[in-house]
């Protein structure tokens, strides 16, 4: 339907008189990259001989714009500047505003193809897709990832459809094969719409007997292990239990306590077990032993004691 439209609009512009020499004055905003005109976007109107006419106007929400004396509204949006110019002069022509007018049209400020940039990035943004622009290049305005990046990168396209519903498509690109990779089919094109939204990694959370305990950034693999928060923890404190616990909470809300045996774990009798995002590792403390070896320090600084004693005794 719309390519019979543009057909239909360049026969009758034949007949207008647009084959005429442009004005030589320059309109604002000629040197932006030609692309589809959009709602919200300025474009300079000038028209040959029609000063009345000539003028900057904002396409508004609906797509349309309007000059003065003109009865009709006119379409601008999804349609290229020349294409424009010509819905014009045969509006003006069928109007009987101007027998043979000659129209120019160039795009002052694109508003319509905003790209956003959010999440785990350095500067979270929001700018316009003038000309080709690139994922990567999304994310070099944006300053580029967060140390909290997680693995995966997240486009969503939003089209408008006959009718006016919106239809959403994500992508999931790997930041592996984009970044590191350097795989060319994970760098999109980006032609205004998208929304690029970077997840944070999750986290870790080790607790209790253990040497620095605090949050750390999961892998998002399964490299991400028991054994791995550990070293990171520096290691267990003296008089840790043998059991320990990963506190879960399930995607339906339950918590999940599972237990694990460190003895046969650090003893490599038993599999490593793998940690997600938001899991607590706690680390208890043995029951009886600190208080077991308390105990026998007091005995043995009584011995101690007691031996001094008769040692300085028996020198008398």
């Amino acid at each position: 339907m719309r390519a019979l439209l543009i057909s239909l609009l360049f026969t009758a512009g034949l007949t207008v008189g647009q084959d005429r020499p442009a004005p030589p004055a320059e309109m604002p905003g000629s040197n932006l990259p030609v692309q589809p005109i959009g709602p919200n976007d300025l474009v300079a109107v000038a028209v040959y001989d029609g000063p009345e006419f000539t003028r900057t106007i904002r396409v508004g929400a609906d797509g349309y714009v309007r000059l003065p004396m003109l009865k009709q509204r006119i379409l601008a949006a999804g349609l290229m500047p020349a294409e424009l110019e010509v819905a014009i002069a045969v509006a003006l022509r069928d109007e009987g505003l101007i027998v043979d007018p000659f129209v120019t049209v160039t795009v002052a400020e694109y508003t319509s193809h905003p790209i956003a940039v959010m999440g785990a990035v350095r500067r979270p943004l929001t700018f316009q897709a003038v000309g080709q622009v690139t994922l990567l290049d999304a994310l070099a305005r944006a300053e580029g990832l967060s140390p909290e990046a997680g693995a995966e990168i997240l486009v969503t396209r939003h089209e408008l459809n006959v009718g006016g519903t919106d239809t959403s498509l994500t992508r999931r690109i790997p930041v592996k094969s984009l970044i590191d990779g350097a795989d060319a089919r994970m760098n999109l094109r980006l032609t205004g719409g998208e929304e690029i939204r970077v997840p944070e990694v999750g986290k870790i959370y080790v607790l209790g007997n253990v040497k620095k305990p605090g949050a750390y950034i999961a892998s998002g693999n399964p490299e991400t292990s028991v054994l791995k928060a550990l070293a990171l923890a520096e290691g267990l404190l003296q008089y840790s239990s043998k059991k320990a616990f990963i506190y879960r909470r399930e995607a339906s809300g339950v918590r999940s306590d599972i237990p694990i045996d460190l003895g046969k774990l650090m003893d490599r009798k038993a599999p490593d077990v793998r940690l997600e995002a938001n899991d607590i590792l706690y680390i208890p403390e043995a029951k009886g032993t600190r208080a077991g070896m308390a105990a026998l320090e007091k005995v043995l600084l009584f011995g101690s004691g007691a031996m001094s004693a008769l040692i300085y005794a028996g020198v008398r």
